[in-house]
């Protein structure tokens, strides 16, 4: 039982929390393309090399290492973290996952690539289409009168007709559109004429220096209501009847190079007649065009997808501009002419990303003043004022890119993440300064460079029905679903429905006209998939890999969720696999500023499960009473501060939980029925789980410790501090 004994938990959860602050340049090569979600590489590779490897983790973390022969599977493989861990060291893998557009995703993330073809055939693509449509994303500066500077992002607000006027209404929900955290001042749109106005003091903005007249912050729409500017009559929004929502460039944020020397900040105008003749040319020609590649597939209901209907869009189509599906159907055309399969693979792969940068619902960041593409906060948000981000993007001539959301931002990831899997490079920190360690001997992929191949196997299959041979796996690492948290299919549909016209439909699960599957794991009220369903579907996974496991080999998972439910259904699905959880351990798993937790009382810690058929716990985790608990939960707090966290109450209820259903696993594993139905199943576990301990009462105490800033490092809380000399088998 190496993870058990091996695994550093001040180590990996210092790196990991670090990781997840920057995650591209620890793990380059999650850029391939967008996954929800994804675990830190720095755990999984903890994990592999503490259970394969035969030295403390500090010694061989940083350096090279090589596990002929091992089999590692994953049947919940999402954006294929595990999998990539365990084949950078050498392992054989095995990947499963029900959605297509996550086999296409780690395929790409594995397969070798042909760096040098690759680069040529993007730059062609770029030149070919800066020919094309250039000009759309060219402006002339408002300050200095330079012609034909390149164009960051346009900005639009929804519009509206007045239901009494007919005058067109701007659904502003504010006129602040960049404070002045990166900028001198803050820049704020005149409510009377549209100009832009620098401030000193939003809270006194003056008046407009166009017009006049009086600026504000607030804007007219809130809480799905807006007085007209022109009668006062209040409309309501939106208007689903009336189809998808219409838009008005009012802002421009763009680039001038020239200028830098004597310019302070950014550069910001009102859109004027040339501006807006541009977009009409484009515009005009995507009228004209006969689209190929464009998709025509209607959104189906969902929990997310349910939101765009409620804003009257029925089509992918309908999510884009004219100018960007001009952009976005000219790329289509040239990566399809592209005779080499596997770099035309790679950039309809790059395309597929590109997209969650080249729609109308993504949104301006007005602090970091960058855009905020479609999935920023795993869902579908409609906002009233949206980003449009050059499709080409920017250069600034010393290789680096300015603005996001282009095809140079898209294309320098890409190259940069296949760069990483032949030399991969661990992040070492010492004394806040960052040293990148390239580990010689290690890379990510099927061959390389006449080196020992790997065996690389990759299936979208459903996890539930896997039939593996008896006793064949080493190992089993994964990230499973989380029940609700994330609308897998409905989110990425929004790039599949684009993919796959473009690549065609055989890739395997391609002929399928969405990524959605009923056997998905998510909690879903649209399809009434519910904890149930869950439950059995992680049961029969865990199930089949059971089988297939080595005797004592682990699997080793991650899980957090806010109910404690939920965690039964976790509970349930390990003893139906005859399996018994040996630790429970936290570790970071999502940034603190992540977008899509900011505001609510969610974790950033997992709980890491170890669960093996046969092994060792250690006996001092085996607690009786809410006091044993309430230690172990400080002792697992005690090494997150020591690794630099700030553990939350969200983060105490997500450990408490991770240990009370372990605990309740161990006393339920020697009479488990699991041929009892899924109902009494959870109700059996629930009991147990509430017969240990009082959770609320062991969640308050330790939210008063936090109040008390309690949780330093005990003195015996060496790294992970596993003590097996007073073991108990199982």
């Amino acid at each position: 039982m190496s993870i058990e004994k091996r695994f550093d938990l001040g180590l990996v959860a210092g790196m990991a929390l670090r990781e997840k602050q920057i995650q591209q340049n620890f793990r380059p090569i999650i850029a391939v393309h967008k996954w929800f979600a994804r675990r830190p590489g720095t755990l999984f590779r903890g994990l592999v090399l503490s259970e394969f490897g035969d030295r403390p983790l500090a010694e061989c973390f940083f350096e090279a290492n090589d596990f002929p022969g091992r089999l590692v599977a994953d049947p919940f493989m999402g954006g294929g973290t595990p999998l990539l861990e365990a084949n950078r060291v050498g392992c054989d893998v095995q990947g499963f996952d029900v959605n297509p557009m996550s086999a296409w995703i780690v395929r790409e993330e594995i397969e070798h690539l042909d760096l040098h073809a690759y680069g040529n055939a993007a730059r062609m693509l770029m030149k070919e289409l800066n020919a094309e449509v250039g000009r759309s994303y060219k402006t002339d500066c408002a300050f200095y009168g330079d012609r034909n500077v390149s164009v960051k992002y346009f900005l639009w607000v929804k519009t509206i007709g007045c239901e009494k006027c007919s005058r067109a209404i701007d659904l502003f929900p504010g006129y602040l559109i960049a404070n002045d955290t990166r900028h001198p001042k803050h820049v704020l749109v005149c409510a009377g004429c549209g100009e832009l106005n620098e401030v000193d003091d939003p809270k006194h903005p003056g008046h407009c220096r166009n017009c006049k007249g009086a600026l504000r912050v607030q804007g007219p729409a809130r809480r799905n209501r807006c007085a007209c500017g022109h009668c006062g009559h209040v409309n309501a929004y939106p208007r689903p009847a009336e189809g998808p929502p219409q838009h008005r460039m009012f802002a421009i944020e763009y680039h001038n190079p020239n200028r830098r020397d004597v310019h302070r900040g950014r550069f910001f105008k009102k859109p004027d007649a040339r501006d807006l003749a541009r977009y009409e040319t484009a515009a005009e020609r995507w009228r004209n065009t006969a689209p190929s590649f464009v998709p025509k597939q209607e959104i189906l209901a969902g929990d997310e997808t349910d939101r765009l209907h409620r804003w009257g869009y029925r089509h992918y189509g309908e999510m884009f501009n004219s100018r960007q599906l001009l952009g976005l159907e000219l790329s289509c055309h040239h990566i399809a002419a592209v005779s080499d399969t596997r770099v035309s693979r790679a950039l309809a792969t790059n395309l597929s990303d590109l997209l969650r940068y080249q729609n109308m619902l993504c949104r301006y960041d007005t602090m970091a003043l960058k855009s905020l593409d479609i999935f920023s906060v795993h869902g579908f948000p409609v906002g009233l004022v949206q980003c449009e981000s050059n499709l080409l993007g920017i250069s600034n001539g010393n290789g680096a890119n300015v603005g996001s959301g282009g095809w140079s931002n898209i294309v320098d990831k890409y190259a940069k993440a296949k760069k990483y899997c032949e030399a991969p490079f661990e992040v070492r920190t010492s004394n806040g300064a960052k040293t990148f360690v390239p580990i010689k001997g290690e890379w990510i992929g099927e061959r390389l460079n006449g080196a020992r191949p790997r065996s690389v196997s990759i299936a979208c299959s459903n996890a539930s029905t896997l039939v593996f041979a008896p006793q064949s796996l080493d190992a089993v690492f994964t990230d499973p679903p989380y029940y609700g948290n994330v609308q897998y299919g409905e989110l990425m549909d929004f790039c599949y429905v684009w993919l796959r016209r473009l690549a065609g439909t055989g890739s395997e699960g391609f002929g399928r006209e969405s990524t959605r599957s009923a056997d998905e794991l998510t909690g879903n009220l649209t399809e009434s998939r519910g904890i149930g369903h869950f439950t059995e579907g992680l049961s029969a996974a865990y199930s089949a890999v059971a089988l297939a496991l080595k005797p004592g080999a682990p699997l080793a998972f991650t899980f957090h969720h806010n109910s404690v439910e939920v965690y039964h259904a976790v509970g349930v699905a390990i003893l139906d696999a005859g399996l018994t959880c040996s630790a429970t351990f936290p570790c970071p798993a999502e940034m603190g500023g992540s977008i899509h937790i900011q505001g609510t009382a969610s974790s950033i810690v997992d709980s890491v499960f170890v669960c093996r058929q046969t092994g060792r716990t250690e006996k001092r985790l085996l607690f009786e009473n809410e006091a044993q608990l309430r230690h172990i939960v400080e002792r697992d707090a005690s090494h997150l501060r020591a690794a630099g966290m700030k553990p939350t109450q969200g983060d105490i209820r997500c450990i408490t939980f991770g240990h009370v259903t372990r605990m309740a696993i161990w006393r339920l594993r020697k009479l488990w029925k699991s041929d009892l139905s899924v109902e009494e199943r959870l109700a059996r576990f629930a009991r147990e789980a509430a017969s240990l301990c009082n959770i609320a009462a062991v969640l308050k105490s330790a939210t008063a410790d936090l109040a008390r800033r309690r949780f330093e490092l005990a003195e015996d809380a060496c790294p992970f501090d596993m003590d097996f000399s007073d073991a108990v088998s199982f």
